[in-house]
């Protein structure tokens, strides 16, 4: 015959650690698909009031007022691009998807929605940065930007 004996049942501070880890474990992975998802969906809209980059946790609205049309172009960020990107200072720098934060190659700041250096909008604002945005199609984007911010 074999004796039984349980063990003193763990604190509830045990059950509540091990929840709490496991929604910051659900938090994480939600974050990690969100940016997964936005790596694929980011688009940018263009109005008089200026541009507006939804689907992404680093989306914002950038004034028309704030824009500087002027200095806009297409460029490629290859090595010897002084726009590439260097040094993330709050982003995601996945492969094949860059956005948020980023130092420049030149030492200036800018807000990177990047999926395709070969195909970049460079987008100098009056608030210290600059926006690079790969775009389907740049030179229609700059139009577009042009033409709408031109009717304001």
């Amino acid at each position: 015959m074999n004796d039984v004996f349980q063990l003193v049942p763990a604190p509830d501070r045990t059950l509540w650690t091990t929840g709490a880890l496991a929604l910051l474990l659900l938090g994480i992975l939600s974050l990690v698909g969100y940016q997964a998802y936005s790596s694929r969906h980011t688009r940018v809209v263009v109005s008089p009031e200026g541009i507006t980059i939804k689907g992404s946790l680093y989306g914002r609205t950038i004034p028309a007022e704030a824009l500087v049309l002027e200095e806009a172009k297409t460029i490629t960020l290859d090595k010897e691009s002084p726009y590439r990107l260097r040094i993330r200072t709050n982003g995601v720098g996945l492969p094949g998807y860059y956005a948020g934060w980023f130092r420049l190659q030149n030492g200036d700041k800018a807000l990177a929605f990047v999926t395709d250096p070969e195909r970049v909008v460079f987008l100098p604002t009056k608030e210290g940065y600059s926006v690079l945005l790969s775009v389907a199609e740049p030179e229609a984007f700059l139009e577009a930007l042009n033409r709408t911010m031109a009717g304001r």
